[in-house]
């Protein structure tokens, strides 16, 4: 695990483009306008244009080091010969990832505890250990679907960051939460000043101010997986699902849903060849646990939502004493049909 360090640095806002002048030989991505009013993170083209006060970004940062598609290996075989398999490692430039709001830095640790915990995958920390990410403090009112500190988060966590940025006036907060962070900072050089007591004091007021904005709540949140429990063959399950069209937003665009499928997808010519593919997928996706024998042990909208919800709030808390959701709000926002992961926690989730 990353070494854990402590350094507070000033920043003038207007020196935030000096400074990523300054990380040579590294890619830099930072949330941009992709389209209008949908913010995602962009290769910076242009440093004087990164400003850092966006919105949550449409897509959470999990694809820098969990991509969508990725290959494996590559494969051949020519007849009455042994197959040549060839592994593909990833060996990705270094990266640093501006603007990564708190939620969304919080899912990255629950990534970590999948990939790292009890099996190093090998392509997952292949790219990890490539990628720095730079946090921003939320110290605007909250959206209308956040709801982070309801599952254990704040608007200015440091979770899974390497730094943790939080604006005041015409300034920058800057600190260094890891030795990577550290290193980060050190290249900026004079451009950082350290923070004085009078600095140290304003950012605990702002962090204080952020945490004191309401948010939507979840009573008793640990008492959430025991009634999740008891109430695993309720009705309400299938009502709540009624209106789910299966498009898999809800995960794909999950900070900490981590499900992929893996396929070979072959090439028939001479020699035969092809690539091993590992992609992302999703529990409400009708066939996600169809059988060969063709027997679906989740074939209806109900039992799809029930897993997604548990897989959050009762078997990973099972399984690594903590909730998956981090409440950035994103499937409650941006769900086609309205469904709401925290009515379905008040209606299912409470004793």
């Amino acid at each position: 695990m990353t070494k854990t360090v402590a350094m507070e640095k000033m920043l003038k806002k207007a020196d935030l483009a000096a400074w990523m002048a300054k990380l040579e030989q590294t890619r830099l991505f930072a949330p941009a306008l992709e389209d209008e009013d949908v913010w995602n993170y962009m290769p910076v083209a242009d440093a004087k244009a990164v400003g850092l006060d966006h919105p949550n970004t449409i897509r959470p940062p999990k694809g820098f080091v969990f991509p969508q598609r990725e290959v494996l290996y590559k494969f051949s075989q020519i007849p009455s010969e042994a197959p040549i398999l060839t592994e593909t490692l990833p060996d990705p430039e270094p990266t640093v990832v501006f603007g990564v709001r708190p939620c969304d830095s919080r899912g990255l640790v629950r990534q970590d505890i999948v990939f790292t915990k009890e099996y190093e995958d090998p392509y997952y920390h292949g790219r990890r250990a490539k990628v720095i990410y730079v946090g921003q403090a939320c110290n605007t009112p909250p959206s209308a679907n956040c709801f982070c500190s309801s599952v254990g988060g704040s608007p200015c966590a440091e979770d899974g960051l390497d730094v943790l940025m939080t604006e005041l006036d015409g300034v920058y907060h800057v600190k260094a939460v890891t030795a990577r962070g550290a290193e980060l900072l050190a290249k900026g050089g004079d451009l950082f000043k350290e923070a004085s007591d009078a600095d140290k004091a304003s950012v605990l007021k702002t962090h204080a101010a952020a945490k004191a904005h309401p948010q939507r709540p979840i009573k008793d949140l640990g008492k959430v997986a025991g009634a999740l429990k008891k109430n695993f063959d309720s009705p309400a399950w299938d009502e709540m699902a009624k209106a789910c069209i299966g498009c898999g937003i809800c995960t794909f665009l999950c900070p900490t849903c981590h499900c992929f499928d893996i396929n070979d997808e072959v090439t028939c010519s001479s020699p035969c060849s092809g690539e091993r593919v590992r992609t992302w997928d999703t529990c409400q996706f009708p066939d996600f646990t169809m059988h060969t024998s063709g027997h679906n042990p989740r074939h209806d909208l109900g039992s799809r939502l029930r897993q997604r919800v548990c897989h959050k709030f009762l078997y990973f808390v099972e399984n690594h004493d903590t909730q998956q959701c981090t409440g950035c709000g994103r499937c409650v926002s941006l769900c086609p049909v309205g469904i709401d992961i925290v009515s379905v926690v008040e209606r299912l989730g409470q004793p």
